[in-house]
C-alpha cells in the first residue's frame, strides 16, 4: 500500500515537472517583452518584429499589424483583438489573421485593409472603441506631401491610422507608418510611444526626436526601423525626460 502511494506521488511530481518544463520551453520561444505598470495591473508588451507587437492587458491579447514573415507566432496566444494600421504587406497578413483570431475576436482596420479581412471593422482617424476596460482611440498616420516630391507619398493622408490604447490610467501609442505630423505633435499625455523610423517610408531619427520633444512620451520605442542607426536617436534625446528603449524591432 505504501509503495503504491509512493509511486502515485512520484508520478504526480513527474507530471508536474514535465508540465513546468514544457511551459518554460514555450516561454523561452516567445518574443522578448517588457512590463509596464498601470493602475489596473501590468501591461506586457511583446516585441514580435518590425511593426508587429502584442499587448497583454485586461486579460486580453491585443495584436498590432501581425505579419508571419516578421516574427515567430508558433507559441503566441490566440488574439482577442487585432488592430491593423494599413494595407501594406509588412503590416497586413490576412492568412495569419485568420489563424490567429479566436472566436469573437475584434478586428479593426483602415478601409483598404478591412476590404481584405473577413469581418473586420472599418475605422478612421477620430473614431474610438471601448473594449472592456480599454478604450481604443484611432489617430491619423501619413507622410507629409512636400517630403515626397516628385510623386505621391507612400502613405497618403486619410488612408492609414495609428492607435492609442487607454488602460489603467496609461496611454500607449502605436503610430503606424507616418511622419512627424502636426496631429502627432499635438498629442497629450502619452506614456508609451512606438514611432516608426526608416526613410523613405516614415521618419529619420531627427524627425522622431522632433515629434517626441513635442508630445513628450515618458517611454519611446523606435520601431519599424530597418537599418536606421538607433544610437542617433538616443543622442538626439539625451538630456530630455524621455526614456528611449531599443528593442529588436527592425
Amino acid at each position: 500500500m505504501k509503495r503504491n502511494i509512493h509511486n502515485s506521488i512520484s508520478g504526480v511530481i513527474l507530471i508536474l515537472f514535465f508540465c513546468a518544463m514544457t511551459n518554460q520551453l514555450k516561454s523561452q520561444n516567445l518574443p522578448a517583452s517588457d512590463k509596464i505598470g498601470t493602475n489596473s495591473g501590468n501591461v506586457e508588451i511583446f516585441f514580435i518584429g518590425h511593426g508587429s507587437l502584442m499587448f497583454n492587458m485586461d486579460n486580453m491579447n491585443i495584436y498590432t499589424d501581425p505579419v508571419r514573415s516578421l516574427g515567430n507566432y508558433d507559441n503566441m496566444p490566440m488574439a482577442d483583438v487585432i488592430l491593423v494600421t494599413h494595407e501594406h504587406s509588412d503590416h497586413l497578413d490576412p492568412d495569419l489573421i485568420s489563424r490567429l483570431r479566436k472566436k469573437g475576436c475584434i478586428i479593426l482596420c483602415n478601409a483598404a485593409a478591412a476590404a481584405k479581412v473577413q469581418d473586420a471593422g472599418v475605422v478612421k482617424a477620430g473614431d474610438s472603441r471601448t473594449l472592456g476596460d480599454i478604450r481604443v482611440e484611432v489617430v491619423t498616420a501619413y507622410n507629409i506631401m512636400h517630403m515626397r516630391t516628385p510623386g505621391q507619398p507612400f502613405h497618403p493622408k486619410g488612408s492609414g491610422v495609428g492607435y492609442i490604447l487607454n488602460y489603467g490610467g496609461k496611454r500607449f501609442y502605436v503610430a503606424g507608418d507616418t511622419e512627424n505630423t502636426p496631429e502627432m505633435k499635438s498629442l497629450k499625455n502619452i506614456d508609451v510611444a512606438f514611432l516608426p523610423m526608416n526613410l523613405p517610408y516614415t521618419m529619420t531619427p531627427e524627425m522622431v526626436a522632433d515629434a517626441a520633444k513635442a508630445f513628450k512620451p515618458k517611454i519611446l520605442y523606435p520601431y519599424h526601423y530597418g537599418d536606421t542607426d538607433t544610437d542617433k536617436l538616443i543622442q538626439l534625446l539625451k538630456g530630455t525626460d524621455i526614456e528611449v528603449r531599443i528593442r529588436n524591432l527592425q
